[in-house]
């Protein structure tokens, strides 16, 4: 019996657009397997603000987990711009494969995508982790790992990051 994917218009963050289609404009000529699905992907995205972004859909930024349907191995990863992906980190460019079948999935939604090699895989998103505590983890490893005269420069990032409840603490 065959099973359908659930399937329903992406959702991308609108401020995310100008910089994806310059993405995606570049990686034409060298990447044009990513390009033109990101291309796709945003002419038939549904745009909304970032206030009106909902919790459940993967933007850049998120920390998810999917479940390869092919081989039914789950994965955790954060999606991320090119210049900051690390994938032996888990940490997955936007400009990947695998990246572009994310961005603007919501959970419990079902894409068809194909790798570098060829191969057509399906994924499932199975969750996101809640911003806040993302943001949370990021800037704890930022702390851990930089030397204090780059630490004034995230100083900013921290003033405008929302508040995180005490309860979400624990998870980190």
């Amino acid at each position: 019996m065959s099973r359908s994917l659930r399937r329903e218009r992406v959702v991308i963050d609108a401020t995310l657009i100008e910089r994806l289609d310059s993405l995606a404009g570049v990686a034409v000529a060298r990447f044009p397997g990513v390009a033109y699905p990101l291309v796709n992907k945003l002419t038939s995205a549904k745009l909304v603000s970032p206030a009106r972004m909902p919790a459940d859909v993967v933007t850049i930024g998120s920390e998810l987990s999917y479940r390869d349907m092919v081989t039914g191995r789950d994965q955790q990863v954060t999606l991320t711009w090119p210049e900051r992906a690390d994938i032996d980190r888990g940490i997955v460019s936007v400009l990947t494969p695998i990246g572009v079948a994310l961005l603007g999935l919501s959970v419990g939604n079902a894409c068809r995508w194909t790798t570098r090699s060829g191969e057509a895989r399906t994924l499932t998103v199975l969750e996101i982790v809640p911003e806040s505590i993302t943001r949370a983890k990021a800037l704890a490893a930022i702390y851990a790992s930089t030397p204090s005269t780059v630490l004034a420069a995230v100083k900013k990032e921290i003033i405008n990051a929302p508040p995180i409840h005490p309860c979400c603490l624990s998870e980190m």
